[in-house]
């Protein structure tokens, strides 16, 4: 068995341990930290395909460990003023620990955003050469037209359907073999996410002409920023719909009636979220307890609401900040080191015992 280069996150206790467990969530969230060998072999949960895949693509599942970190700093971004705040177990294979085997809102926007990661991390490496099975978009030559008049297709066109087509053929391949309600969910979730990111796609021109008169324009499409793609679907996870399957075992209806009918751009989840004010490990929630929080805040990273009514401890903290900038020609800007002293707040622990 290869050793993982120094300083990668590998736990082999963790991952025999996991061996075991009844369902084992994404595992390929933690894949971007291992040998590709050790990867696609040692990774519990992962069904035939996925090792098949994993095999025969080294260099993708390289670009796909790249986009893990992006989608996940992007989820913590989003989330860095809420109650959970996509926090992280980095000592086990799933990232996230036991919260997901809760089909909650949260674990609907985990499955859409690593989803929608993928697709865009892979779209990007195939554009910048670095995978053999892809490079530019085939399919945009010749001449077309938008609103300004027509255009010739140049320059490398990011192929964002190639990377939607091995994302659902890799993500997908565990929920399809499993097809109960869970399944059906993640399955959904997974598609908002890829369709996301094809919803950001930017026509980018360059003018030819004399003196830029643009008589001749040459365009390529390009992925947007992964930042556009994570707002989306933070307003998607504020409208969530929570569901239920039918009858017959093959789609969704609205688990309550006076709700709109989820569509094919709706996230969807079947379990009410856990609370996350208080530490519990069966759900999976970190809690609130230490978390700094902003004392004259109105929002959800006040003291009142991060803390839940707990309270918050303060202490006061010094900082060394850049100030007085200025700019000398030519080309320097020259700082000071400022001091301050500023008071930290932070919410306090759940104490034994009590319930809230």
């Amino acid at each position: 068995m290869k050793v993982p280069p120094s300083g990668m996150c590998l736990y082999f206790p963790v991952l025999i341990c996991c061996w075991f467990s009844s369902r084992v969530h994404a595992s390929w969230w933690y894949m971007g930290s291992l040998g590709s060998q050790v990867m696609c072999d040692n990774i519990p949960g992962l069904v035939n395909r996925q090792r098949q895949l994993c095999r025969q693509h080294p260099e993708v599942m390289q670009a796909i460990g790249v986009g893990i970190k992006d989608w996940l700093g992007e989820c913590k971004h989003q989330f860095a003023k809420q109650r959970w705040n996509c926090s992280t177990a980095p000592r086990d294979h799933t990232l996230f620990g036991r919260l997901l085997l809760r089909g909650s809102r949260e674990a609907a926007f985990v499955y859409a955003i690593s989803s929608a990661g993928m697709v865009h991390a892979l779209t990007r490496a195939c554009s910048q050469g670095l995978l053999d099975t892809c490079s530019c978009d085939p399919t945009k030559k010749g001449t077309s037209q938008d609103a300004k008049g027509a255009f010739d297709w140049g320059g490398c066109s990011d192929d964002v359907d190639y990377a939607i087509r091995f994302t659902q053929a890799f993500v997908d391949a565990k929920e399809r073999k499993e097809r109960d309600t869970r399944a059906l969910m993640n399955l959904h979730n997974n598609r908002v996410g890829r369709k996301a990111v094809k919803r950001f796609m930017n026509l980018e021109c360059k003018c030819h002409g004399v003196s830029g008169s643009c008589t001749v324009r040459t365009c390529w499409l390009a992925a947007a920023e992964f930042r556009q793609t994570g707002d989306y679907l933070r307003k998607k996870y504020n409208g969530a719909v929570q569901v239920v399957m039918n009858q017959y075992g093959t789609k969704f209806t609205c688990a309550h009636n006076i709700f709109k009918k989820p569509t094919k751009n709706d996230l969807v989840y079947i379990e009410e979220s856990p609370d996350y004010c208080i530490r519990d490990h069966e759900s999976g929630s970190v809690g609130t307890g230490g978390r700094v929080c902003n004392r004259t805040s109105r929002g959800t990273d006040s003291c009142e609401v991060m803390c839940c009514g707990r309270g918050y401890d303060t202490s006061r903290v010094s900082r060394t900040s850049k100030c007085e900038c200025k700019f000398h020609w030519c080309c320097a800007v020259h700082c000071k080191d400022c001091h301050e002293e500023v008071d930290v707040h932070t919410c306090k622990f759940q104490e034994s015992g009590a319930h809230l």
